[in-house]
């Protein structure tokens, strides 16, 4: 590199020198040597002009000149009879750039790594910019664990003063952690302490996490990862003295090795509240997490500052100032703290600012906001606030900040950025087993109809079997109290004419309906709806014994008025993407006297979903149902809980779990017909895709599924199945895509299995 810098300068210095010419009055410039390059750029640059008097000076501010355009590599000035002569030696400019060998990453992202830098078609071509291209490419494989990464550049001239760049790229393995050793640790084994870092040497999941490769940003998290874990276990002296990292000579293993002191581990002798505490010290004390005698975690100072700093918010503190002072006694091992408290001045809110709601109307947002304006600033209404609009389902992403009012002490704002989101869709359903064959179903829905946050949906189903007409329309806000109103109207016929393994009837309903939701507290509501429905039952020479009994009782057409009464509490942290918090429903149906049916049904759902990491969560669902006869009479069998299908038990066919029938006492012709109770019980470990973690779109799973319909509690065991598998939900921007492929566990001959289901649509 020393070397061609002297030989430019060698070149620079030659051209200055070749001027030695007396000054004289240029009368007119000519350019030669150029052949891509104007003329006209050339005298852009040019710092003389005709009629300008060119002495030494001039010249070399002129040569200096043109050399720093970067277009030539040698430049310089003559004199025929007062006309300036610019003889140009030009850079070669480069036509082509080819990859070969790049399998880590996509070309066009090298291709574009490459043009940030200066290496790109029709750019001029520069050997440092070369270099500097081809260190960079070295970069980006590194940090992948491409230690042994080789690059060969070759350029090749080409006519009309052009060159062609090619990248021959030998990847090579990539280096791998072989081992991470702790050099100091006495107290816990090394076991332990690697359990606690992201980077690992290679197991069963790093072939998808990569975490087996080296990265210095994911090292010097493991190693801040350390620190927590020794201090909130009161290892106040804890250190780290050094880290070494390796590899070996064939670039192929990479040793770690973190050296530490532990130090000794420290208890809590004392805590203390000084400052303007403002709030009674009472329930300052309360808040903090530390205890008397307890060892010291600085997990739990950190949450008790962030505790009294929120309390204080609630009183409009919104700057309030939390230190945690330690007084440390080292012979007694022993750590008193006094928690210095400075309110700073109290705040009230000026104004609320929505931003990036270009299709959600501002009211539909602001009706969410339990913080008001002009109102004192308040952490958990603000906080609650977010909470629920993320929930509204309408945006990606809901982000709020207070920043201060200028030349204001005592006023902040709100300022609320959404990210909206697709709220329609045409939803496109299919599955496939032995016993329907293809099943298609669809609907149309938007969440957010002109961006009132009304709700409608028209669903259709086309199966052959199944076939469901229906519509509904809910605001959410019918008052300004949060009271919604709904309407359903609807069309459902079932006909198991088509299978042949199953006795036949036909269901035609057709119904009507409004729906009231009263909120009861910030996050309950109670449901009351009525409808009106009327159902045709049609029966055949093969139809089974108790749906001809049913008719003979009944009579083929039933009119019905069920009352429904639910109750409903949604505390997740987010509706799209919950990684924390529970849902819970308990509804209730119950036919009205003065109809032909008499029954009533009883269900709860609850889902609780629990950060295990920053990574999986943990999602637990649980569902039971009950129903009967209120005068004696039996359930409808149109009435009765189903399970099986995407919903509850994946892995087996819709609806097909449970007690079955038989037709004409054939046992080779079993299918299911429902019952009065239902149980369903599902797993979930939810993580993000790797290397997609920000991602709010796209998410795996992997679940343990289990349930069943049942008419007397010693045939539950009987009846039960289970399955486990995995799945992919995807909010495409083509529309939701939901994929599970499970295995049953405790199938029977007679089951009938569905192991591939999916659910794709289209939003807008």
């Amino acid at each position: 590199m020393k070397f061609k810098h002297a030989v430019a300068f060698a070149s620079f210095f030659y051209a200055i020198s070749s001027w030695a010419v007396e000054p004289f009055v240029v009368k007119d410039i000519r350019v030669e040597g150029i052949q891509r390059t104007e003329a006209g750029t050339v005298f852009s640059y040019l710092p003389v002009k005709v009629g300008d008097t060119l002495d030494e000076e001039k010249a070399t501010e002129a040569i200096k000149v043109l050399y720093a355009t970067g277009f030539f590599k040698d430049v310089r000035l003559k004199s025929e009879n007062d006309i300036l002569v610019v003889e140009v030696d030009e850079r070669p400019a480069i036509a082509e750039i080819s990859i070969n060998g790049a399998k880590e990453f996509e070309k066009s992202k090298l291709i574009e790594g490459l043009k940030q830098a200066g290496i790109s078609e029709s750019r001029i071509f520069s050997r440092s910019l070369l270099e500097r291209a081809e260190q960079e490419l070295k970069r980006q494989y590194i940090s992948r664990g491409k230690y042994a990464v080789k690059i060969t550049t070759t350029t090749t001239p080409l006519e009309r003063n052009r060159v062609a760049i090619n990248f021959d790229i030998n990847e090579g393995r990539t280096a791998r952690i072989k081992k991470i050793n702790f050099v100091g640790n006495e107290k816990f084994k090394d076991s332990e302490l690697r359990s606690e870092l992201v980077l690992r040497k290679p197991d069963l999941l790093t072939w998808f996490t990569k975490n087996d490769q080296y990265s210095k940003q994911k090292l010097a998290a493991d190693l801040e990862t350390l620190r927590s874990f020794y201090l909130d276990r009161g290892y106040l002296e804890f250190n780290i003295e050094s880290t070494q990292v390796s590899i070996t000579p064939d670039m192929r293993d990479i040793y770690i090795t973190i050296n530490l002191t532990e130090g000794a581990q420290y208890t809590v002798s004392d805590i203390k509240v000084a400052g303007d505490t403002i709030i009674p010290e009472e329930e300052i004390r309360k808040l903090i997490l530390l205890k008397s005698g307890e060892v010291f975690a600085r997990q739990k100072l950190t949450e008790s500052i962030k505790l009294i700093t929120d309390r204080l918010g609630d009183d409009g503190y919104a700057f309030a100032n939390i230190n945690a002072s330690p007084e440390i006694d080292h012979e007694n091992r022993k750590a008193a703290f006094t928690f210095f408290i400075d309110p700073n001045r109290r705040v009230y809110i000026r104004r609320i600012n929505i931003t990036g709601n270009d299709r959600t109307r501002d009211e539909v947002i602001r009706r969410e906001f339990r913080q008001m304006e002009g109102a004192w600033h308040s952490t958990k209404h603000i906080n609650n606030s977010k909470q629920r609009v993320d929930r509204l389902g309408f945006f990606n992403s809901v982000n709020v900040e207070t920043p201060a009012v200028p030349n204001k002490t005592d006023q902040v704002d709100i300022d609320v950025k959404v990210e909206e989101r697709p709220t329609g869709a045409i939803m496109f359903g299919a599955g496939y087993s032995d016993r329907q064959g293809l099943i298609l179903n669809g609907s149309v829905s938007q969440n957010n109809i002109f961006g009132t946050g009304n709700f409608f949906s028209l669903d259709v189903n086309t199966g052959a079997i199944n076939k469901t007409y229906a519509a509904s329309f809910t605001n959410p806000y019918f008052t300004i109290n949060g009271v919604s109103l709904g309407f359903d109207a609807y069309k459902r016929d079932l006909d198991t004419r088509p299978l042949s393994r199953v006795g036949t009837f036909k269901t035609e309903t057709l119904g009507a309906g409004f729906r009231l939701g009263i909120p009861i507290a910030e996050n309950d509501i109670v449901s009351l709806g009525l409808a009106a429905e009327n159902t045709v039952i049609s029966v055949f020479e093969n139809s089974p014994k108790r749906n001809i009994d049913f008719v003979n009782e009944f009579g083929r057409s039933t009119n019905n008025f069920p009352l429904t009464l639910s109750w409903a509490r949604d505390r997740r942290d987010s509706a799209i993407w919950p990684t924390s918090g529970t849902t819970h429903r308990l509804f209730g149906e119950v036919s009205v006297p003065g109809g032909d049916l008499d029954y009533y049904k009883i269900s709860y759902h609850q889902r609780w979903y629990y950060p295990i990491t920053d990574f999986f969560t943990l999602m637990l669902n649980g569902e039971v149902g009950y129903g009967d006869s209120y005068a004696g009479r039996p359930l409808p069998f149109f009435k009765n809980f189903f399970a099986g299908g995407n919903n509850s038990v994946r892995g087996y066919d819709l609806n097909s779990l449970g007690p079955r029938d038989s037709l004409n006492n054939n046992t080779s012709r079993l299918f299911a017909v429902g019952a009065s109770k239902r149980v369903v019980g599902n797993i979930e470990l939810m993580f993000p895709v790797p290397f997609m973690k920000e991602d709010r779109s796209l998410r795996l799973s992997t679940f343990l599924d289990g349930g069943t319909t049942f008419n007397n509690f010693g045939d539950l065991n009987n009846f039960m199945r289970y399955s486990a598998g995995v799945a992919l939900t995807w909010v495409s921007p083509m529309g939701p895509l939901k994929v599970s492929v499970a295995e049953p566990l405790n199938d029977i001959p007679t089951d009938n299995l569905q192991r591939f289901q999916f659910m794709f649509g289209q939003q807008f």
